[in-house]
């Protein structure tokens, strides 16, 4: 329970967690953060120590009624300087590389010499509905987010109007994911078991967590509690521009893709007899010594699925593999969504409960059997 006047309970797991909250630097709204600790004592440091550092949050920093700012282009500037300072490099990088991409275009080729929201919107949603069929929605929702944080920014710091622009989601139903089926799965692990090494073990973690690639390439040996029989997803690597290069790539080991994606996952006994051999020998679990590229761990996957007969794969199939196994064998969309680090369960539910034939012909005997007994039999 929490005690009074402070935020600090004491989770399930048997830590303690503190909870605080910060302004969000591109929206001025507050959310929150929180720190761990296996004792009240440490947890309530941690919290004092991480309120201490909350950054003060001032709406005219950046401009307003003392700074107007009346160019599109500056506009679009400062935005991008304050993700920089506020966000994860990596979310820095892909939302320069869309404004440089979709939105400076637009602002060239229409002349937006000064802040016009409301015309830059009618045009752009135009050009957006003429390109939107040859985008992903994946895209597309990437595109619109970028412009509606623009939006959000210049009514925070410069007083014009809210705008908004709505992401309409083309329907193509909810297709299962691409899996690997028994026999493949079948044929792999017997690929993988047998001469075991660094490069198969982390597929067969992979199968086993569901984490993602860049996650397993990133893995460290100090991310797995042998004895709590835990692995804590801390980190994640990626390859982005180098600042000032866009033509230039660079590893970049960082935090995971969300706070919901930073997580602690249980590990059956069968795979912690499985680490046990390999458990330190070297500060990364697959890449021993440093994070492995996470193009040249897909080129070994799909070498081991060439090998046992399987066809060409993306790497993500382990994680698919792994959450529809999980449905499949009855485990709670609430367990499977947090450990697989889905903000949302919705993400979940739309994702992976897809049952087969066989389940669904096994409710509907379930349910005959209870007719059956209204009968007598």
């Amino acid at each position: 329970m929490p005690r009074h006047g402070e935020n600090i309970r004491k989770r399930a797991d048997g830590r303690w967690e503190g909870r605080y909250r910060i302004p969000d630097l591109m929206t001025g709204k507050m959310i929150s953060r929180s720190v761990y600790a296996k004792t009240y004592a440490e947890v309530k440091e941690k919290l004092e120590i991480a309120k201490q550092t909350i950054p003060s949050y001032d709406i005219y920093a950046e401009g307003g009624p003392d700074e107007p700012c009346t160019d599109f282009q500056t506009l679009i500037t400062k935005w991008l300087q304050s993700v920089e300072s506020g966000k994860k490099y990596s979310t820095f990088v892909k939302y320069r590389l869309i404004c440089k991409k979709y939105i400076v275009p637009v602002l060239d080729e229409y002349g937006f010499r000064t802040i016009d929201l409301m015309r830059f919107k009618t045009i752009f949603s135009k050009i957006m509905e003429e390109e939107e069929q040859y985008m992903s929605d994946s895209l597309v929702k990437s595109i619109f987010c970028v412009v509606n944080q623009i939006f959000s920014y210049s009514a925070l710091h410069y007083h014009t109007p809210e705008i908004h622009m709505t992401f309409r989601k083309r329907f193509t139903g909810n297709k299962p994911v691409e899996i690997l089926n028994h026999t493949e799965q079948a044929r792999l692990f017997r690929f993988l078991h047998h001469n075991m090494n660094h490069y198969k073990l982390g597929v067969v973690i992979c199968f086993s967590t569901g984490l993602r690639l860049g996650e397993i390439c990133a893995l460290k040996w100090s991310d797995i509690d042998i004895d709590e029989k835990v692995l804590r997803v801390n980190r994640t690597v990626q390859r982005i521009a180098i600042p000032g290069r866009d033509t230039k790539t660079s590893l970049l080991e960082g935090t995971p893709k969300s706070i919901f994606s930073q997580r602690e996952i249980p590990l059956s006994d069968d795979l912690i007899d499985l680490l046990f051999p390999f458990y330190g020998k070297g500060e990364y679990v697959v890449g021993i010594r440093k994070p492995v590229e996470p193009r040249t761990y897909q080129y070994h996957f799909r070498r081991f699925l060439s090998t046992s007969g399987i066809g060409k794969k993306n790497f993500h199939i382990t994680r698919h593999t792994f959450a529809t196994n999980c449905i499949n064998n009855g485990t709670d969309v609430k367990s499977l969504s947090e450990i697989l680090g889905h903000s949302d369960v919705s993400i979940t539910l739309n994702r992976y409960v897809h049952p087969t034939l066989a389940t669904k012909r096994q409710h509907m005997n379930a349910l005959a059997s209870i007719y059956g007994q209204f009968l007598g039999q």
